[in-house]
């Protein structure tokens, strides 16, 4: 089974986290949630604590088949200023594995330079800032563009997560999925 980190910065979008990482664990992928300080308690933009497996300098090393950033403000721009991040997902990108961000964090894979010439979407609120992303801007809802899955809100977190299991495993598990959780069909 695939290996997933989920880094998560002070500030994320609650439901973008676990939305995603909820219905990742359901298709059986390890996903690993990882705090950039030494705390593994990180507290999200609508202020709801949410516990970290680890912290990001303890698998800051390993070795993940995707890298999925999580939004939210200020949690997209602590990710984006983060070195380590930056390492993790250009190292994930140059190894061909996936990687994914949603609402503002498509910031994070901009200033990565991991949006070149691909087509990718984000919250609006954000679109102007990913000016210079030299990619093509989409309001898909979720947009997949080679191994770089990009999504626009906590309201595509399903389409977006099931999109990743649909790559990440198969597009049978995310059929499956999508009916357990009562998830309409049209969404991946």
């Amino acid at each position: 089974m695939p290996k997933v980190l989920v880094p998560l910065a002070a500030g994320f979008e609650e439901m973008e986290a676990v939305i995603v990482v909820d219905v990742l664990r359901r298709a059986g992928i390890t996903v690993v949630t990882a705090s950039l300080t030494d705390h593994q308690t990180v507290t999200g933009s609508h202020d709801i604590p949410l516990v970290a497996d680890t912290t990001l300098d303890a698998v800051a090393e390993d070795h993940f088949d995707a890298v999925i950033l999580p939004g939210g403000l200020p949690g997209a721009t602590n990710l984006r200023d983060d070195a380590r991040v930056a390492r993790l997902v250009q190292r994930t990108a140059e190894q061909d594995g996936w990687v994914a961000a949603i609402c503002a964090a498509p910031l994070a894979l901009a200033t990565f330079g991991v949006l070149r010439g691909k087509r990718f979407t984000s919250h609006p609120s954000v679109r102007e800032q990913l000016q210079a992303a030299e990619g093509e801007y989409s309001e898909q809802r979720v947009v997949v563009d080679g191994r770089t899955v990009t999504s626009r809100s906590p309201g595509t977190a399903f389409e977006f997560a099931l999109k990743l299991v649909a790559h990440l495993v198969d597009e049978a598990t995310a059929q499956r999925l999508s009916q357990a959780m009562l998830v309409s069909p049209s969404v991946h």
